[in-house]
């Protein structure tokens, strides 16, 4: 049986995200910020382009049996990012997070490129998290990815 999440989970799942790309990106020599904009989460100059990156960053936590679900960014995030990308004189970057029993998997990539690989439908475009788009990915050079394996070596149990 499937554990009650905390009613605050999609929020604090969201902060997570942010705060992990944000801490992936400072260990790399990025200088970047967190910072509280429509349109875009993160700030970073990349150490090796010089470019300056401004990144929205999706966030999902999956439940076991749902870790192939594709997510869902509405084309609205993508313009209120272009325009804040645009307000302050940065490319657009997309950073995806998915969280799943046992795997955290990170990807970043430019917006541009992200509609490039999934072009946008009336509503939205998708990231998808099938077995063959995570090796696309992973074949594509334009696809920043980084994972972190998690374990639970002991927690507390309902009785």
């Amino acid at each position: 049986m499937e554990k009650q999440r905390s009613s605050r989970h999609s929020k604090i799942t969201g902060d997570f995200g942010e705060a992990l790309v944000l801490y992936w990106l400072s260990k790399d020599g990025f200088e970047c910020a967190r910072i509280d904009h429509t349109g875009i989460d993160l700030i970073a100059r990349n150490p090796c382009t010089h470019e300056v990156m401004g990144i929205s960053v999706k966030s999902r936590s999956r439940r076991l049996g749902r870790e192939k679900a594709y997510l869902h960014i509405p084309n609205k995030d993508l313009k209120k990012a272009q325009e804040a990308c645009d307000a302050f004189g940065c490319v657009p970057y997309i950073a995806v997070v998915v969280d799943t029993a046992e795997l955290i998997r990170v990807f970043i990539t430019p917006m541009d490129h992200l509609v490039e690989l999934f072009p946008p439908t009336a509503a939205s475009v998708g990231w998808k998290m099938t077995d063959k788009h995570l090796e696309r990915y992973d074949d594509d050079p334009q696809v920043m990815i980084f994972e972190l394996s998690t374990a639970t070596k002991r927690w507390w149990r309902q009785v």
